[in-house]
């Protein structure tokens, strides 16, 4: 008789799964709550103490860390030694392990969980088991997934798990408990003070793309445990592409700033995962409408990202625009109605996301670099904010500095954005110099009949010199938001006094390298 040993805190499809290997003559061994689950069902079990000889102990953090076990697991069934051996201490072969491990990653995300708690559902007996078995696959079935119970069992009736099958359900194993190990070492490093020595993510294919950037390449979604784009679900269109998915992450990213801390809606219209388009409104139609008169013609094959629900009227409004994705926390059904009048757009619905610290990765040959994300909250500290000119900003000039400040960090560097009435009317990104960024962002203004006389600027770094400001006043602007912290700050702020221009400096810079 054939011994199984099935030992799992996912309990689903368990009891039918031992009851089938029982119809195939197969001793069942089980532990603690699984052991009384099967009994509770009537199915034959043999307790794992019957087999070790040794009571489970400590509240169970004891109980199959045993060489009747692992020697049951590990020893070669072609090995003269190991099966003498298993003889000399009455060992009797294992030749199937279902496991599957204490939930660690579901207790810690938990709200309330103690580190105590959290320790406590540290699995340790169960990677043990479950490794023995993956690296002896060639003679035990190792099952960690409910969802391969059926197919394991219709092998074992046509005779025989294959030795592909076996290779592939020993894979998925060292997948899990790798994954199950990153989760516990990233959670134990979440308190440093310091950035971790080291880091290890697993990610999951999520799904595969048809290319990458360009045709020639190959592409995949991968996904964290982390809240994000793991999240997302599509409600209409075709197949998201590698283009499409990073300039859905820039969108999201791009109307952060105002998930929590504005009941107004957000609109971000996304070209090359920058805004050329952004806006506040009464609602997800009217700030759509204004984001999009930023730069009409830039806005053309566009993603677009709000910060609240999209009803009919906004899908409406979209209506004579070419637009590939359109990203919100929830799309009304009728919404979408009208969005499937276009068969190749894509409607995504992706949730609000927390401000909690993380970590932010970039890759580059042969690593990565690290640093914390830039949280949205951070833009709503105005503690370090001075006026450092003559002249004070007014009211709504105050208004329109903080969006444009909110706004700036979004937008590649150097990244300049005119804004007037809580809406940009010019973009300037991705240019080598500041001052080149301050002329687009004027021109571009102009190009769209926009009037930049009475505008308000914001810069996401210093102005290294004073032809920024002097560009700006050129254009007409009354009022600029930046960080400062350069070495010809006091020029800087004099040739805003000159032009009789409001300055503030924030203390902090949003460079988007």
């Amino acid at each position: 008789m054939r011994r199984a040993l099935l030992s799992v805190s996912d309990k689903r499809g368990i009891v039918e799964f031992a009851r089938q290997l029982v119809d195939l003559k197969w001793e069942i061994v089980s532990t603690g709550g699984t052991a009384e689950a099967l009994r509770r069902e009537q199915v034959p079990v043999t307790g794992i103490e019957d087999v070790t000889g040794f009571p489970e102990m400590m509240d169970g953090r004891v109980k199959t860390l045993h060489p009747k076990v692992h020697g049951g697991l590990l020893a070669r069934r072609d090995n003269a030694h190991d099966v003498a051996a298993m003889k000399a201490h009455g060992i009797t072969p294992i030749d199937l392990v279902a496991v599957n491990l204490y939930p660690f990653r579901e207790t810690i995300a938990k709200p309330g969980t103690t580190f105590e708690q959290a320790i406590e559902h540290i699995d340790i007996g169960g990677p043990s088991m479950l490794r023995s078995a993956a690296k002896n696959h060639a003679a035990v079935i190792v099952i960690v997934d409910p969802n391969d119970y059926a197919s394991v069992i219709e092998d074992l009736k046509g005779g025989e798990v294959g030795e592909e099958k076996r290779r592939a359900l020993a894979t998925k194993v060292f997948a899990h408990t790798a994954a199950y190990d990153a989760t516990i070492l990233g959670y134990l490093s979440r308190s440093q003070e310091v950035l971790p020595s080291t880091i290890v993510d697993i990610l999951h294919q999520r799904q595969s793309l048809r290319y990458g950037e360009n045709p020639h390449q190959r592409a995949a979604l991968y996904v964290t445990d982390e809240p994000g784009i793991r999240d997302m679900h599509q409600l209409h269109g075709k197949e998201l592409s590698f283009n499409n998915l990073l300039d859905v992450d820039a969108a999201v990213m791009a109307v952060a700033p105002w998930q929590t801390r504005d009941a107004r809606a957000a609109c971000v219209i996304i070209k090359h995962t920058t805004p050329c388009g952004i806006a506040l409104g009464r609602n997800a139609a009217d700030a759509y409408t204004r984001a999009l008169a930023t730069d009409k013609t830039s806005a053309f094959g566009s993603v677009i990202a709000f910060n609240t629900v999209v009803d009919r009227t906004a899908a409406e409004a979209m209506r004579d625009l070419f637009v590939e994705v359109v990203v919100a926390p929830r799309v009304d059904a009728d919404a979408v109605a009208v969005f499937k009048e276009k068969k190749n757009l894509r409607v995504v619905e992706l949730p609000k996301f927390g401000d909690e610290p993380t970590l932010d990765y970039k890759r580059v040959r042969g690593g990565f670099l690290v640093q914390d994300r830039f949280r949205s909250s951070q833009l709503a500290d105005e503690s370090q904010w001075k006026v450092v000119t003559t002249r004070r900003p007014t009211d709504a000039q105050w208004n329109d500095l903080r969006f444009a400040w909110a706004a700036v960090g979004t937008i590649k560097s150097n990244a300049i954005v005119l804004v007037r009435d809580e809406a940009a009317i010019g973009i300037g990104a991705g240019q080598m110099s500041r001052v080149d960024s301050s002329f687009l962002a004027a021109h571009k203004a102009k190009q769209q009949g926009h009037d930049p006389r009475g505008a308000v600027l914001a810069s996401d770094a210093f102005f290294p010199f004073r032809d920024g400001v002097d560009e700006a006043a050129a254009a007409g602007v009354t009022a600029i938001i930046q960080p400062g912290g350069s070495v010809k700050d006091p020029e800087v702020i004099e040739a805003a006094n000159q032009h009789s221009l409001a300055m503030i400096l924030t203390g902090m810079r949003q460079f988007r390298h």
